[in-house]
């Protein structure tokens, strides 16, 4: 079943396979064609807040027209790409391998990895949700189940490999388009959903899902990136340069600028702000960085070995030709090897804790409160603190997000796993897990602490044990 709807994905990026090149427009300007995901807000910097803003227009100028085409998978991107119908187009680390796969031996279709958008180095930005109503609280719960994932997309690749960690050989993956999945799963049709950002936190804050994996386990990078036509690259160099320039724009944009950024995100995508917050925010479980990381080509070359043995029919890819920041190190400038050699997320949770009264310092604790009818968020040191400022707000939330205690994937506090440690710190009591498994492999591990429901130490915290 699995290698059968590969091999589907697979014809669907070849169905096309003969270049026209880059059209003109009717005012007789040649045309930049950019695919992109407007929902994978992984990817913003190289689409959905790229083309808000304006910044690959205006770096371009008049030249230039710019046709923005919006998918939901990489796919079709990529399918458009080997036929010469998109220029430039961003999509995840799986995607982005079988694009080359497809490209390599077209000399006119041909691609290269040229940046990166975000990133989480664990993983956690690939999720196994079921309905909030299920009996499963693990990934083995769902042994001899239904799931459904978009194969060949990042959210499939997290799933192939933790069932296999897990060693589940009965589950039947479903190939399905990331929206269909989820009314799959809301219907009953399918009893657990693979998928990538945005839509496991989607389905969380829509009370229409409940996390049972969190990609953060298998602590194996996953991110996304851009790919543009070498041949293209090669005739309109000036162009790349103008996009990467601008994608440099857009990620300082969204680092200085997280909220803002969020809503114009949400608008166009008809997302909650509060979820493309809890990725894209400060502290969030995505680090936009357009630069070509060691440890992101080093997951995508045990990437290439994951999908030669699960399919037949990837013919492989040499990840070595297939990544060229020669592009982007010449719009970067000068510090581009010291930024490439950091993972720090440039936008952290800073500020002082007015519960707590502490510095917000620690990125494994940070913890942030959105209320409602307030344009900036609250910092809170930790989680703790956290439960203490929505004890005492007196407003109502938006949303509050905390780190998983062990991974330090970002997520809401309401949807959190919580434990209690008697026994800790009084502003550190109170510990979240994304995901039940989590939470009983600390517990294991630290016998003293205890489950607390939410609701629970939300009172405890109120009457001063975040003091």
């Amino acid at each position: 079943m699995l290698r059968k709807a590969l091999m589907a994905t697979l014809l669907l990026a070849s169905a096309a396979c003969s270049v026209s090149g880059t059209s003109a427009g009717g005012d007789g300007k040649p045309t930049l064609v950019v695919g992109y995901q407007s929902k994978t807000i992984n990817t913003v910097t190289a689409g959905t807040l790229l083309r808000s803003l304006g910044y690959l227009e205006k770096r371009l100028g008049s030249k230039y027209r710019v046709e923005w085409q919006d998918y939901d998978t990489g796919a079709p991107i990529t399918a458009k790409m080997v036929a010469g119908k998109i220029d430039i187009g961003s999509m995840g680390d799986y995607p982005l391998l079988i694009n080359a796969a497809r490209t390599q031996d077209i000399p006119a279709a041909r691609t290269e990895l040229i940046s990166i958008t975000g990133y989480n180095l664990r993983g956690g930005l690939n999720m196994v949700v079921v309905p909030p109503e299920s009996e499963a609280r693990t990934l083995a719960d769902l042994a001899g189940t239904k799931i459904s994932a978009s194969v060949g997309s990042a959210g499939h690749g997290t799933l192939v490999q933790a069932l296999e960690k897990a060693g589940i050989t009965d589950v039947e993956t479903v190939n399905h388009q990331p929206a269909v999945g989820a009314a799959q799963l809301e219907s009953g049709g399918v009893q657990g959903y693979a998928q990538f950002v945005a839509w496991p936190g989607l389905l969380a804050f829509q009370n229409k899902g409940r996390i049972v994996y969190d990609g953060s386990a298998l602590n194996v990078p996953t991110f996304h990136g851009v790919v543009v036509r070498q041949e293209y690259a090669k005739a309109h160099p000036e162009v790349v340069d103008a996009f990467l320039k601008a994608q440099i724009d857009a990620t300082r944009y969204l680092h200085e600028h997280p909220l803002e950024a969020a809503e114009s995100v949400a608008k166009a995508t008809g997302l909650p702000p509060e979820v493309v917050y809890l990725y894209n925010g400060r502290g969030g479980i995505a680090t936009f960085d357009v630069t070509l990381k060691q440890p992101l080509r080093a997951a995508h070359e045990h990437d290439v070995t994951y999908l030669k043995r699960i399919s037949p029919d990837f013919s492989g890819v040499n990840v070595g030709s297939f990544v060229n920041d020669g592009y982007l190190r010449k719009a970067y400038g000068p510090t581009y090897d010291a930024d490439r050699a950091s993972t720090a997320n440039a936008a952290p949770v800073t500020g002082t804790d007015a519960a707590c009264d502490l510095p917000v310092s620690d990125p494994r604790t940070a913890s942030e409160l959105w209320l409602t009818g307030e344009d900036a968020t609250r910092p809170a040191a930790t989680p703790t603190c956290l439960l203490r400022q929505i004890a005492t707000a007196g407003g109502s939330v938006r949303a509050a997000y905390v780190p998983d205690t062990a991974t330090g994937t970002r997520w809401f506090a309401d949807r959190s796993i919580w434990l209690t440690d008697p026994s800790a710190d009084p502003t550190a009591r109170f510990l979240p897990f994304t995901t039940q498994d989590g939470a009983d492999a600390y517990r294991k591990a630290h016998p003293k602490t205890e489950p607390v429901a939410y609701e629970s130490a939300l009172k405890a915290a109120a009457g001063g044990d975040a003091r």
